[in-house]
């Protein structure tokens, strides 16, 4: 399957957002997780994670501190149970898909697992091309189109992104019906 960018197709899909501790791609401090299926929002995981260095340079972006996640699983041992909640997804779609795609990657990577083989959408992408919003940043995507965001918590920015699929989806089929 292809790794590539792609519009929504029908199915299930999972949207995705990752915090990180440093500028490091494998220093997920966090991760939302919000899974899609017939149109409807059937889970929502958001888990704290143990970054791979006893630093935190963007607490004053998303909140976590280092003490916060000292206790919490290293993320290949999160991932393993976090990952069947791709379990049957067409794909991925996550705000600026470039970076957390690059996030889920290098953890894995970096945990010795293999990194999904799924398809990715772009929700900022679809915010320009299909919603027509600009600037296409979450925070103002969220305020256009109404969707409650508390930006930087990892499951908020995913299920944004997952809403923000969700209305793209209604307005192509809308164009192609219409």
């Amino acid at each position: 399957m292809s790794r590539a960018f792609i519009d929504p197709v029908p199915g299930t899909f999972v949207a995705i957002d990752f915090e990180t501790a440093d500028h490091g791609p494998d220093s997920a401090c966090a991760i939302g997780m919000v899974r899609v299926e017939r149109g409807r929002v059937v889970r929502r995981v958001r888990q704290l994670l143990r970054p791979p260095r006893d630093q935190m340079f963007f607490t004053h972006i998303h909140g976590i501190t280092l003490d916060e996640v000292a206790d919490k699983p290293v993320f290949g041992r999160a991932w393993l149970l976090l990952r069947e909640v791709l379990d049957g997804a067409t794909f991925l779609a996550a705000h600026n898909a470039g970076f957390d795609r690059a996030v889920l990657e290098s953890c894995c990577e970096a945990a010795g697992l293999e990194a999904p083989v799924l398809p990715w959408v772009c929700t900022v992408r679809q915010a320009r091309r299909t919603l027509g919003i600009f600037p296409a940043h979450l925070g103002n995507v969220a305020r256009v189109l109404s969707i409650p965001l508390n930006h930087h918590d990892a499951l908020s920015d995913a299920e944004a992104c997952a809403r923000v699929v969700m209305l793209a989806r209604s307005r192509i089929k809308r164009a192609v019906v219409g």
